[in-house]
């Protein structure tokens, strides 16, 4: 193939692919963007003449990007959570991002973030995308055994090690999907109707932060203050909180925060705990729910 035909038909045909798996890689979308432009950069240079597998061989770049982003994020792992910007919705993350995230599932990427970079790319690319363990094996300089053995380990974290669903969960997930969609749509009325009068929320000193913690009574009080929230309830979804459904926050793919939810006999929510002590959400066992 000439380079006219390289960069115009073949390359862009995968971009969608390669996003996709970016976006998986690294949870950010213009993380993942700026992964498959520096994916393109790295094919044009090395030409694709003799190469059987494009998509293959793409995705084995695009990984191996995403693979040294990752590593170069972990050493920067020790900047503190409350020294993020309280409000992600106002740090000029787009619109689509959220959409994706929400395509994707909130949940599943805080727990990707959970684990090593090379346990995630065995899991993304070989669970997700089906990259055969003997192709992933030089990009993370192991054996095909020992990258399956790192997928094995992701997926059981993936699919939570936690206790089951607690009683009810089906009604219980209905009335934290209706405060999500409420909270998002910016519907008072509706957020008033799913909480118990005398609904109580606990905020840990981070979340705001503040130099104590917070608590707030009242159905009415408690649906304002979700109201003011309506911006990062964007970067929010459903989740299984140490086998509960809950909600967790994940600004560009990482977690923030987390609601706990307590339910009254009547099935209406009695009781909210935010949550944003980085020992304690360190000690959550997350996972996604299953659909």
């Amino acid at each position: 193939m000439d380079d006219g035909s390289w960069s115009a038909e073949v390359f862009e045909q995968h971009r969608a692919r390669l996003r996709a798996v970016a976006y998986r890689m690294l949870g950010s979308l213009s993380e993942a963007d700026d992964a498959v432009q520096e994916t393109w950069l790295r094919a044009d240079r090395a030409g694709a003449q003799g190469v059987e597998n494009v998509a293959g061989w793409l995705t084995t770049i695009v990984g191996r990007v995403c693979l040294n982003l990752l590593r170069t994020r972990d050493r920067r792992r020790e900047d503190p959570l409350e020294a993020r910007p309280a409000d992600p919705a106002t740090g000029g993350a787009p619109e689509d991002e959220a959409v994706l995230a929400d395509s994707v599932g909130v949940a599943l990427l805080v727990v990707l973030d959970r684990l090593s970079p090379a346990e995630r790319l065995a899991f993304v690319l070989h669970d997700l995308f089906a990259v055969p363990f003997d192709e992933l094996a030089p990009l993370l300089e192991r054996s095909p055994a020992a990258v399956r053995q790192l997928a094995s380990r992701a997926r059981r974290r993936v699919k939570g090690e936690g206790p089951p669903p607690k009683s009810d969960p089906v009604r219980r997930r209905h009335a934290v999907e209706a405060f999500l969609a409420a909270t998002r749509g910016g519907d008072f009325d509706a957020l008033v109707g799913l909480l118990h009068p005398d609904v109580v929320l606990h905020a840990d000193r981070f979340v705001v932060p503040t130099p104590e913690p917070v608590t707030v009574v009242g159905a009415a009080t408690v649906a304002r203050g979700a109201m003011a929230a309506t911006g990062r309830a964007r970067f929010t979804g459903l989740a299984l909180l140490d086998g509960a459904v809950g909600l967790v926050m994940a600004p560009r793919g990482r977690l923030a925060l987390v609601l706990g939810f307590t339910f009254a006999e009547d099935g209406l929510i009695s009781g909210i705990e935010v949550v944003a002590d980085r020992e304690r959400l360190a000690t959550l066992d997350i996972a996604p729910l299953e659909d």
